[in-house]
């Protein structure tokens, strides 16, 4: 029986058959680990990382916040970072992780922040 992460693996797989971003329209690809959420904007015609964001830049060290809510003020950092370099359209890229959860909550926050996709 395969483990968890070759699964996932193998959904990345096909996820990234059909999910292709351009310097116009860069790639939103999300990472979660078991404490931590990245989440970067990639040009796959340069094969270029645009802006990357994590919960490790978040000033939220003292207080006590769920990981959804990191997630979602995540997805609020890549898309204030992604207008700055003047992106405002992204195709999303769950890396094989179901949409739900941190995933989602990433997703939601980068529309919250004025990103469209």
């Amino acid at each position: 029986m395969l483990a968890k992460q070759e699964k996932r693996k193998r959904r990345h797989k096909r996820v990234r058959a059909k999910v292709i971003g351009t310097s116009k329209v860069p790639r939103l690809c999300v990472f979660r680990s078991s404490r931590h959420i990245y989440a970067q904007l990639i040009d796959d015609e340069k094969g270029r990382t645009l802006t990357v964001a994590s919960d490790l830049e978040l000033k939220t060290k003292k207080k006590k916040i769920t990981k959804v809510a990191k997630a979602s003020e995540v997805g609020k950092l890549i898309a204030q970072k992604a207008v700055s370099k003047k992106i405002s359209k992204v195709v999303f890229d769950r890396a094989g992780y179901n949409y739900h959860g941190r995933v989602k909550a990433v997703a939601e926050g980068a529309r919250e922040g004025g990103l469209k996709f």
